[in-house]
Formats: C-alpha cells, structure tokens, sequence
C-alpha cells in the first residue's frame, strides 16, 4: 500500500470518529429540549387540573352565594308577610317566597352536583401530581446523564481535533485538498477499499485495469464514477465478480 494511503487512511479514521463525536453533541441539544417539553407537558396537565378544581368551587361559592341571597329575601318577604293586612298582598308574598324557595332547592342540587365534581377533580389533581414528580425526577435523572455526555463528548472532541492537523500535515498539499473535499462531500468516506471488483464508495464495477492499477501501488488510484481514492489489501478479493 502506498504509504500516502497509509497516511490518508489514519487521517481518515481520525476524522471519522469526529464526524462521529460532532454528530452525536449535535443530537445532544434536541434530546434535552426534549426531555424539558416532556416535563412542562406532565406540569401543564397538573396546572390545568388545578385550575379546573379552582373553575368548580368558584362556580360552587357562586350558587351558594346566590342561594344566600334568595334566603335572605324569604326572610325578608316573611316579616312582609307578618306585617301586611292585604289577602292579595300576603299571596303575592307567598308566592315569592315558594318561588325563592324553589330556587333554593335547584340551587341546593347544583352545588351537590358540583361537589362530587370538585370531588372527582381533586382526585385528578392527586393523580397528575404524581404523574407530574415522577416525570419531573425521571427527566431530571436524564438531564443529568446527558449533561454528563455532553462533557465526556466535549473532551473526546477536544481530544480527537487536537492533533488532527498534524496528522495532515503528514500529505502532501494537492493529495490533502483532494481528500478535505471529498470528506467535506462523501460523509467520512473519500478513501475507499475495492472487493470483487467494485468501489467500497459508489458500487461502481471496475474494469480489470483500474483494479490492477489499484493493485500495483505505484500511484494514487480514484473512481471514475465518485471521485474517491481507491485502495487495496491482501485480504481484499480483487477479483472482478461475475
């Protein structure tokens, strides 16, 4: 093997575990804003019960102040009452008041129906409360892990780009610029082996002299079809396959 190739091929595996690295701290961010919508959906639903139990006894206190008022006219139509000497006056009265008093009795029915409703939403309340801490812990335990992650692959970065240069240095400059565009456009693929005949890059099948050329070593070989640069070991079957 040619010893740039040698070279390429160190360099290449260099960058491939950046790629790697970047790729997987590019991942990291959409993960946590993840995690973070997850807990603020368990903490909504919770927020949104409580504020149902709120709506019920507002209702509740509204009806129970409503029945206190009709109350408050009952007794107020019966000293009327007590104190008039008209028939048609006191029927009048007591008409208002068995009206009130019905209303009393609906109103009376409302707020028990509303009771078992509160009742029921309290419950909801307890269940998303739970739901909403055990989410809260579970995201929190996460956001930690990642944190972590992110910090262990910030030194693996750190520590694989930094003598990255220098292992280019090590190529010439015009088989260098070939391989930095290639790896800018082939995804950590520019240096490729061939087996059976074909490139490891685009499948491209080989006529038998590109696969000799490969095989002799005595210059840098690409495919006429992606452009890589092309590559062979003893163990590669050269073999051009049917």
């Amino acid at each position: 093997m040619l010893e740039v190739i040698e070279k390429l091929l160190l360099l290449q595996d260099r960058d491939r575990k950046i790629l790697r690295t970047e790729e997987e701290l590019a991942h990291i961010e959409p993960e946590r804003k993840a995690l973070q919508e997850k807990a603020s959906s368990t903490q909504s639903g919770l927020e949104n019960a409580k504020l149902k139990v709120k709506q019920l006894e507002t209702e509740r206190k509204r009806l129970e102040l409503e029945a206190e008022t009709l109350k408050t006219k009952i007794e107020k139509y019966s000293i009327q009452q007590f104190e008039t000497k008209k028939n048609e006056e006191f029927r009048a009265l007591t008409k208002e008041i068995d009206n009130c008093k019905a209303a009393v009795i609906k109103l009376d029915d409302q707020q028990i129906e509303l009771m078992e409703q509160i009742e029921a939403a309290q419950k909801e309340v307890a269940t998303a409360s739970k739901v909403a801490a055990d989410a809260k812990k579970l995201v929190d335990d996460q956001l930690t892990q990642l944190a972590a992650r992110e910090t262990n692959l910030d030194k693996e970065l750190e520590q694989l780009t930094a003598n990255r240069e220098e292992l280019a240095a090590h190529v010439d400059d015009s088989t260098r610029a070939r391989y930095e565009r290639l790896l800018k456009h082939k995804g950590g693929s520019a240096v490729v082996g061939i087996q059976h005949g074909v490139c490891g890059g685009c499948r491209l099948k080989f006529p038998p002299q590109i696969v000799l050329s490969c095989k002799q070593d005595q210059e840098i070989v690409t495919c006429p079809n992606c452009g890589r640069i092309l590559y062979y070991t003893k163990d590669m079957d050269l073999a051009v396959s049917d």
